[in-house]
């Protein structure tokens, strides 16, 4: 058991919504609003204004989680920040500048990881770690502006991609409180790294914008390989299966995609908390927004388990089965 506790957690999506109807106009479909909202499963998704950041997004959404967790800026120890599509510059990372505009500077650490949809996961099991070893407390924080990396005339990622962010604040928890995560798998086929990318400019000598390279069918297939590969080992380990866990927080690509991986592992709609509809795919902040979307409108008890579990571009997997305290 790696002892950690969420102490807080808060979601933030900047900007303005924009409905699935609006930007089918703008990208001149043919289907109708009806039947591509039945397709990709998301009504609206937010696109921040212009002058937004990476950093300003994550900014607000830290202080948010702090004031939560009742815990000033400059007393964390660590802030992990996420994001898909390769943060506000090249170097240095641009966690620092969120140090910046919350005042940390000088006290605390920080670095970025692209992990793809599952940067977010991969933060939470470094932030895990350092709390458990007494590196405490840790801010996980996912920024993401999907909407600086699509184009309308590229619709299948125009039409599902939104900005927005969240964080998790972790703290050690009280002695002898059985809280912390009991198991975690993360892993990667590098094989099937050319699902969904976005290139350098260097290497195009063109805007960088995201791209699904394969057709939609062979991407679940392997949503679910991944998917499948991170739950048999959670559930290895622990002991437990998907009826035994209470809340299930998956990466929620689209409405369609979270819709059949639950009909596929039989997960009950009680223990998800479905909110892609209104976020769109969010890339690494979407397990980020659903584990605060989670905390938001449901009870969650002492005692529960809470599955965090995503796939990714890379292909990326990977999931914690964390114990509520």
């Amino acid at each position: 058991m790696l002892r950690a506790r969420i102490a807080a957690t808060a979601a933030y999506q900047a900007g303005t919504p924009r409905t699935t109807a609006e930007l089918a106009i703008a990208s001149a479909q043919t289907r109708s609003i009806d039947e591509l909202q039945r397709m990709i499963g998301i009504d609206s998704r937010h696109f921040a204004d212009a002058g937004e950041t990476v950093a300003s997004q994550a900014a607000v959404v830290v202080q948010l989680a702090l004031d939560k967790a009742g815990i000033a800026p400059c007393d964390v120890k660590r802030l992990i920040l996420t994001n898909s599509t390769g943060f506000d510059m090249m170097c240095p990372a641009t966690s620092n500048v969120v140090l910046d505009i919350l005042g940390m500077d000088g006290t605390c650490g920080c670095l970025d990881i692209n992990n793809a949809c599952v940067g977010f996961l991969s933060g939470l099991d470094y932030a895990a770690r350092m709390v458990h070893t007494g590196i405490s407390p840790v801010v996980v924080v996912a920024s993401e502006l999907g909407s600086q990396h699509i184009r309308p005339d590229d619709p299948r990622p125009y039409l599902i991609f939104g900005d927005a962010a969240a964080a998790a604040v972790l703290t050690e928890p009280e002695a002898g409180a059985h809280v912390g995560f009991s198991a975690s798998h993360f892993g990667n086929y590098g094989k099937y790294r050319e699902s969904v990318v976005m290139y350098h400019a260097s290497l195009t000598g063109q805007r960088e914008t995201l791209q699904f390279l394969k057709p939609g069918k062979e991407i679940a297939k392997l949503a679910v390989l991944g998917l499948r590969t991170v739950a048999d080992d959670i559930f290895a380990q622990s002991g437990l299966n998907w009826d035994a866990v209470d809340w299930v927080v998956p990466h929620q690509p689209n409405g369609t995609m979270l819709k059949d991986i639950a009909d596929l592992f039989g997960i009950s709609t009680e223990k998800l908390v479905p909110m892609v509809q209104y976020v769109g795919n969010v890339g690494s902040a979407s397990t980020a927004v659903g584990l605060a979307e989670l905390y938001r409108t449901r009870t969650v008890t002492s005692g529960q388990t809470i599955l965090l579990i995503g796939v990714g571009g890379g292909l990326s997997y990977g999931g914690l089965l964390y114990h509520v305290g």
